[in-house]
């Protein structure tokens, strides 16, 4: 029974990874094609409030904001994606090195992105985007360590 409840839990957070990863790409396509939609309007709002000192990114910057969401947008989608095959596969059949790579791979993004934010004051990032992100794929760590050692 116990194993049992063990499988359930490892299948809850394989699917909730592999879906979130989905997700997350899906946003990383619609930032990429429409990154100036209401959604996304407090992120760009606080960077013109850090980086212009206004309320909103201001029209001459706007082309060069078109065009760098695009393809930040369409890192953030290739990456997920690989997260969500790496889940479906890998990580389902509990193979060690899928559950390391994701660690590494986005404990090395996680450092960097922070620090930056950090450093540009654009404590925002961290709270809302990086935390998020993190949640989303340390939870499935934690709760899954014990099923990759068998």
């Amino acid at each position: 029974m116990m194993e049992a409840n063990q499988s359930k839990s490892f299948i809850f957070w394989q699917k909730w990874l592999m879906y979130s990863s989905l997700l997350f790409a899906l946003f990383g396509i619609v930032f990429a094609i429409y990154g100036a939609n209401p959604l996304f309007a407090p992120y760009n709002n606080a960077l013109a409030s850090i980086f212009w000192h206004v309320s909103e990114i201001p029209a001459e910057v706007e082309p060069f904001r078109a065009f760098i969401w695009g393809p930040l947008g369409g890192t953030i989608a290739c990456c997920y994606i690989l997260l969500a095959y790496i889940a479906w596969g890998p990580f389902k059949g509990k193979e060690t090195w899928a559950r390391n790579a994701i660690m590494v791979a986005f404990g090395i993004w996680i450092i960097i992105d922070s620090t930056i934010c950090v450093y540009y004051g654009a404590y925002f990032q961290i709270y809302i985007i990086n935390a998020f992100s993190f949640l989303q794929k340390a939870l499935p760590i934690i709760f899954t360590w014990k099923d990759f050692k068998k």
